[in-house]
């Protein structure tokens, strides 16, 4: 009989996402962990054995800015549990020039946002039938930068930036992430269904691989103690596993002690919530319900 929460994590080999497994794992969670690398997966496996013993762990291999991938391995996901306690959508990038993914959408905008919008439908109702359960997405105060909301637009743009430029787009993407956690929210109550999404706060993590100056800056944030990613993956935590947020649905939290923010004012209606949520299904429709054949 399964007593572990099974809990699925994407992005789960760096940074963030492998601070959360391993004290997931440390909460007696069995992880279903989502990972690019199988060689990074297979060293995070020993790490956690190696940590907290006879922990039950899957591995899912599959490439979020493909989104083919992602209905792939959703559906591994849901034919391999009979239920899933907790879905966390970590995996996120900050691409500091523009990057197009052979499916024709900007790689920031697929990862950040379209990934995690399709993997969370596809699980949607096995999650509901797990009730009670939860949802929670890594969103950020990077939102904040973004300057306006045009649903189809914001989908599909895949026009260049430059590095400067790069800071609004990845706020952007985190922007619909935080209003597309309020909206899936709405849909959800009274299911027993918790969503949530946090900021983590500022983190010398490898979201920003991409910057030639990278390494250097995690050097300096390191020796001054700051950009610690281990407070960044305990909200996390704290919003998958703490009974205080069992029944909040559509909150958004800081790291700061888990102190409620406010979705930036320019997605903050309702209407322009549901209207993204209707862009991106419009969008999504031959993912999620491919053609018969």
């Amino acid at each position: 009989m399964q007593t572990r929460p099974v809990i699925v994590i994407t992005g789960a080999t760096n940074g963030l996402g492998k601070i959360a497994a391993l004290d997931l794992a440390r909460h007696g969670a069995h992880l279903g962990l989502v990972a690019r690398s199988q060689r990074k997966a297979d060293a995070l496996r020993r790490e956690i054995e190696e940590a907290t013993p006879g922990t039950p762990l899957d591995v899912f291999i599959a490439d979020l800015s493909l989104l083919s991938d992602v209905r792939r391995v959703g559906k591994q996901i849901d034919a391999h549990y009979p239920r899933i306690d907790v879905l966390i959508n970590n995996a996120g990038i900050h691409a500091f020039t523009q990057r197009i993914t052979s499916e024709g959408y900007a790689e920031m905008t697929a990862v950040n946002y379209l990934a995690p919008w399709l993997l969370t439908d596809i699980l949607r109702d096995k999650l509901t039938a797990s009730s009670p359960a939860r949802i929670v997405t890594v969103a950020s105060r990077a939102s904040l930068h973004a300057s306006d909301i045009d649903p189809f637009k914001d989908l599909t743009d895949t026009s260049h930036y430059t590095e400067s430029e790069s800071s609004p787009r990845y706020g952007q993407t985190k922007l619909m992430d935080i209003m597309f956690t309020q909206e899936l929210g709405r849909q959800l109550g009274g299911t027993g269904v918790a969503v949530t999404c946090c900021c983590p706060g500022f983190n010398s993590t490898g979201l920003g691989d991409g910057h030639p100056l990278s390494a250097v800056l995690k050097m300096i944030l390191t020796r001054l103690d700051m950009g610690n990613p281990r407070h960044g993956a305990e909200i996390i935590v704290r919003l998958a596993t703490d009974p205080a947020f069992a029944s909040v649905t559509g909150g958004y939290f800081a790291v700061e002690d888990a102190q409620p923010l406010e979705c930036p004012e320019i997605g903050r209606d309702k209407e322009i919530q549901r209207a993204l949520w209707e862009a991106t299904a419009n969008l999504l429709r031959d993912i999620r319900e491919p053609h018969a054949v």
